[in-house]
């Protein structure tokens, strides 16, 4: 079977490892793409950071590109042979429901869809239908005040109902409880999900990995005979591919770095735990902070007007040039550089600014990281938006893959070998909420570690 996920953000294969993720999707690409022996194939669809409009034209453009691969639903390619997962994100934040619905209408029927947020290692579970983080209801963190994907409520029924602007009832959506993920009851389940028809939309409870686990099983089980579509955040993948353990540790992981020379950061998240992060790593003597102004970038895209986006690249030349300077000479110098968008979220005219001024932002950064001395040892990149604008345009990627995780949910992943910029290059992708305060220091220590010890590639 193979698990074909379609990921809003590309930090969703962040419990899993040793699979291709890929950044286009024509039909060439996705037939290569579906030869590689890993169960997992991630498709970078980045839907979070569009407007809706935006986000309904991409999901399209990958469900007929499947289909043209894959064939009908009916047909050879059908039920046993792939499963489709929306990945979301584990704090409730994304195009919801805008997303399955698009699915349903490409490649449906489907007689259930699953809706399973529980991000385990990261402190997201789901108790009786109440999404918690860290055991406290997501809708009181900062998550649920994000000003596009902000929510009322942390009790899913009553989420999904608000999120579908009531299409959706809360009293239709169905829920698997954390008593039917138990090892004893594992055969009901299969009989219940072998029962569904009509595709109800089905919250599934989770508190522990084993639960996950008899999910897993218990969809696979039903796959030859009924047809489910799955939005979850990244906790079930790995139970899903059932992976064997990850053969390179943390630390043979950091030693994919190319040599003893510095690497460098790129944070372009600010939520909170984000800026607690890099207010961290930037008190280490061996780190040097380069701040991109996020209101010189404000200012000068208002000034060009939101029908002038395709200047502003070139508007911007002289802060790219500046900054890149400044970089260099950090990392001359022998110290990490550290690129940081200016914290906090800036007030916006409008929702069109507002996305024009995170693309902007994310694409310098991008250009940015591709000026960097070839012999940059490893990189690191925070956010999502951040590191799928690095990885499209700023690499010019079609596809990468995936090494593993440097520490619970960091996933590593290199650079092909015949990469223009970097060959090989170790390439850390964190989520903006991930970790606690500490996390990204740590992730920067194990891979300067790993060349001060003499045992970098």
């Amino acid at each position: 079977m193979k698990i074909i996920v379609l990921d809003d953000d590309p930090t969703g294969s962040q419990s899993v490892h040793g699979c291709p993720l890929l950044l286009r999707w024509d039909p060439a690409t996705l037939k290569r793409a579906l030869l590689d022996p890993s169960p997992l194939l991630f498709l970078l669809s980045d839907t979070r950071a569009l407007e809706p409009e935006q986000a309904v034209e991409r999901v399209t453009s990958i469900c007929r590109s499947l289909r043209a691969v894959l064939g009908e639903p009916s047909g050879e390619s059908g039920p046993g042979s792939w499963l489709l997962v929306s990945r979301g994100d584990s704090t409730l934040r994304g195009h919801f429901p805008l997303e399955i619905d698009r699915i349903e209408a490409e490649l449906g029927p489907f007689d259930a869809t699953l809706l399973v947020p529980a991000f385990l290692e990261g402190g997201r579970t789901t108790v009786d239908g109440v999404h918690l983080l860290h055991g406290e209801p997501v809708h009181r963190s900062a998550f649920a005040a994000d000003a596009r994907f902000g929510y009322p409520t942390s009790d899913l029924p009553a989420w999904v109902e608000h999120k579908s602007g009531g299409e959706r009832l809360a009293e239709s959506v169905q829920q698997i409880s954390l008593a039917e993920l138990e090892p004893q009851g594992e055969q009901a389940l299969v009989e219940r999900l072998l029962a569904l028809s009509g595709n109800p939309l089905v919250v599934v409870n989770a508190q522990r990995p084993e639960q996950l686990e008899v999910l897993a099983r218990a969809v696979r089980a039903v796959l030859p005979a009924r047809r489910l579509l799955v939005q979850s955040a990244a906790s079930l993948l790995q139970a899903l591919a059932a992976l064997p353990p990850q053969p390179l540790p943390p630390a043979s992981l950091a030693r994919l770095r190319r040599g003893a020379a510095p690497g460098a950061v790129l944070v372009g998240s600010h939520v909170p735990l984000s800026n607690q992060q890099l207010q961290l790593l930037l008190v280490e003597p061996a780190c040097a902070g380069v701040e991109l102004p996020v209101e010189r970038v404000l200012k000068t895209i208002r000034r060009l007007g939101p029908e002038s986006a395709d200047l502003a690249d070139q508007a911007l030349e002289p802060l790219r040039e500046e900054l890149l300077e400044r970089l260099g000479s950090a990392w001359l110098s022998g110290r990490t550089p550290v690129l940081f968008s200016s914290r906090g979220e800036r007030s916006c005219r409008n929702a069109g600014e507002r996305q024009r001024l995170s693309l902007t932002l994310a694409g310098l950064m991008a250009r940015l990281a591709a000026g960097l001395p070839p012999e940059l040892s490893y990189l690191i990149s925070k956010g999502g938006t951040t590191s799928q604008t690095l990885l499209r345009d700023g690499l010019a990627l079609a596809a990468v893959r995936l090494e593993g995780q440097l520490l619970p949910g960091l996933s590593l992943l290199r650079l092909p070998a015949d990469h223009d910029l970097f060959p090989q290059l170790p390439l850390l992708t964190m989520p903006g909420n991930l970790g606690v305060a500490e996390t990204l220091r740590q992730a920067w220590w194990l891979m300067e570690s790993a060349g001060r010890d003499g045992s970098g590639g």
